[in-house]
């Protein structure tokens, strides 16, 4: 797993091993979390539940700054980590598709997977139309998204680096920016579902 495995501190089969092993938990984490049913999924975009938020939010946050400590302590070297070159016009255009995705559907495609192996159908007929997708691009990518996939190129480049700041800096300014949105959302969420629990006892005439 990276960042091990490029800079040949691991072999192949042992990060095949691992790749396998932190699958499995991921898979398990996910249920576990409540991260294969639709309502929790989709809560964040209506303001009643804010946990796919939150653990997704922390869990960049611990990469990041384990990343960072580790490079920072002479046991990686970051330079080395391989992350692919940023083309933020198809970026956008692909991150509002799935956001719309998300809604519409509940899921995303690793939740989909997760909910999928407990027999959901709504996954199941989510994973589908996520293939439609895969070979409707592979088969119209030559005529029709090359164009778009080669747009706006920025090169091998970090939000730190276009920034202009210091990595430990920006993680630190994400790291304030989640403490404050974990707070936010946190208000928020105890509101609307106070305002849903209002609006159901007056529904039964309470």
């Amino acid at each position: 797993m990276g960042p091990l495995f490029p800079q040949h501190l691991i072999s192949e089969p042992t990060n095949l091993l691992f790749a396998l092993f932190i699958g499995i938990g991921f898979g398990f984490v996910l249920e576990a979390a409540g991260f294969t049913n639709t309502r929790k999924l989709a809560g964040v975009f209506y303001g009643y539940d804010f946990t796919v938020l939150k653990v997704f939010f922390t869990a960049a946050l611990t990469a990041a700054i384990g990343l960072f400590l580790m490079d920072h302590f002479g046991m990686i070297d970051i330079s080395l980590t391989f992350y692919p070159v940023t083309y933020w016009i198809p970026t956008l255009i692909g991150g509002i598709i799935m956001g719309l995705g998300f809604i519409v559907g509940g899921f995303c495609p690793g939740t989909s997977l997760c909910a999928a192996s407990t027999g959901k159908i709504d996954a199941i007929v989510f994973i589908g139309g996520v293939f439609i997708g895969i070979f409707g691009y592979a088969f119209t990518y030559g005529t029709i998204f090359e164009g778009l996939r080669n747009s706006g190129k920025m090169g091998k480049i970090n939000t730190a680096d276009w920034l202009g700041i210091p990595n430990g800096l920006f993680i630190f300014l994400v790291t304030l920016v989640a403490v404050i949105a974990f707070v936010a959302v946190t208000k928020i969420q105890k509101k609307v579902n106070a305002n849903k629990s209002e609006e159901y006892l007056k529904d039964l005439g309470l």
